[in-house]
């Protein structure tokens, strides 16, 4: 039998553990269900109710046909989800929201446009370039004349766009399947599922629900529907960090050397996933990753760098930083944006800012090296956001990758921050007393 001390001291215990002020849950039996799940479905009807709200901002102030078709269709989509949550009950209420979301905002919009040919510029640009890949082995135009021209991409995003290239257009499925933002989707589920797997705790639930909820959010469902090239980057971000806090530095050496070889914004996510494998596997782990990610990223790149350098310098380089003859698209009223129109005295300003920035982000990692997957993504996610809202051209949609970074890895943890409390020692209950 357990003595009333030992008793009194476990309960103590189990209510707060000192020195780390976490709070260890009550027992079941005070626990309130049912004010919990109605808590739940008002959080749910809330989330609902914004991204309606947001979708059917875009038939109102947008003036790009696709995103206010999207709206169109996206906004009572998540105002029946919304519904569902109200009147269904807890158990499926949430599964059958989700499941019209992901209907209403990803898939119905992704299959009419692409079905009827229409998509943003930067689909028709990845698959232009795997078309010029295929017959002249040059993914860039020799002499672009306006935005459309221009090939910002690095040369493995030329991938996404070989399957239009091998089926053509030839009736709705080929229109359908060689669509780019099909394989754009597929890629970036696949990595968000491998980043779950990797990161979830053993026996954890299956990520169906929170994946279908993040697709369905406005932030991706917008750009799943009608562009969706930023969404493999995102993906194999996530991915490479949580392949390197699992400890697998041969496997996040290749998905860095991918990420690389899709667009310069990713470079960031190699010197952070060194630091965290250094960090938690030591550094031959670190330079093994790093070589592989290297020289992966260098087999793709040199050979069209060296025999198609001025294309690429003038399309990857000079075109996403304003210095080209033509100005590129993406002018959403960011920071960075804001100064380069003031003139070449505000561009340059901007360029100055994105490298104190980035400076003070290099800075902090060294000070600060990340100890978890976590970690990891929260600062790639500071470096990346700095970079978007300093570069003097970017797009709001851009700031989808810094968002996804700090909230997957989250889910897939259940675990709001990376710091790691230290564990509570408890005595052992048995029946002798403890002096």
């Amino acid at each position: 039998m357990v003595s009333p001390p030992t008793r009194r001291l476990h309960d103590r215990l189990r209510r707060a553990v000192p020195g780390t002020g976490a709070r260890v849950p009550r027992p079941r039996a005070e626990v309130r269900p049912s004010r919990r799940r109605v808590g739940r479905r008002w959080v749910h009807l809330l989330g609902c109710t914004v991204a309606a709200g947001w979708a059917a901002a875009f038939p109102l102030v947008s003036d790009l046909p696709n995103q206010v078709f999207w709206g169109t269709l996206a906004a009572p989509a998540y105002g029946l989800a919304g519904l569902l949550c109200l009147v269904l009950p807890q158990r499926i209420g949430p599964r059958a929201a989700a499941a019209v979301a992901v209907a209403g905002a990803v898939l119905l919009p992704l299959v009419l446009l692409a079905v009827h040919g229409r998509h943003q510029s930067e689909v028709m640009v990845v698959e232009r370039s795997a078309r010029l890949l295929l017959h002249s082995g040059n993914p860039y135009l020799a002499a672009p004349v306006r935005a459309a021209d221009y090939n910002p991409y690095l040369p493995a995003m030329t991938l996404f766009g070989l399957p239009r290239a091998v089926l053509g257009s030839a009736g709705p499925v080929c229109e359908l399947l060689g669509d780019a933002r099909v394989w754009f989707a597929l890629a970036f589920l696949g990595c968000m599922l491998g980043t779950w797997r990797l990161l979830r705790a053993p026996g954890d639930r299956a990520p169906l629900l929170p994946l279908a909820v993040l697709t369905a959010s406005p932030l991706i469902a917008l750009a799943l529907a009608v562009g969706g090239v930023d969404l493999p980057l995102i993906g194999v971000c996530c991915l490479a960090m949580a392949l390197a806090g699992r400890g697998r530095p041969g496997a996040a050496g290749l998905v860095l050397a991918l990420a690389c070889t899709l667009k310069w914004t990713a470079w960031p996510a190699l010197p952070v996933a060194a630091l965290l494998i250094w960090r938690l596997h030591g550094r031959r782990q670190a330079a093994r990753a790093s070589g592989i990610a290297l020289l992966g990223g260098l087999a793709v790149v040199l050979p069209f760098a060296i025999a198609h350098g001025r294309e690429m310098r003038e399309q990857v380089v000079r075109f996403p930083l304003g210095l080209a003859r033509v100005q590129t698209p993406a002018g959403s009223p960011l920071p960075g944006r804001v100064l380069a129109e003031l003139g070449p005295a505000g561009h340059t300003i901007s360029l100055t800012l994105l490298c104190i920035g980035g400076l003070a982000v290099g800075l902090w990692l060294l000070a600060y090296p990340p100890t978890s997957a976590i970690a990891a993504c929260d600062l790639l996610a500071a470096g990346l956001t700095i970079a978007f809202v300093l570069a003097p051209a970017g797009r709001f949609g851009y700031l989808a990758l810094p968002v996804v970074l700090v909230i997957w890895p989250r889910l897939a943890c259940r675990v709001l921050t990376w710091r790691r409390p230290a564990p509570a020692v408890l005595p052992p209950l048995t029946g002798f007393v403890q002096v």
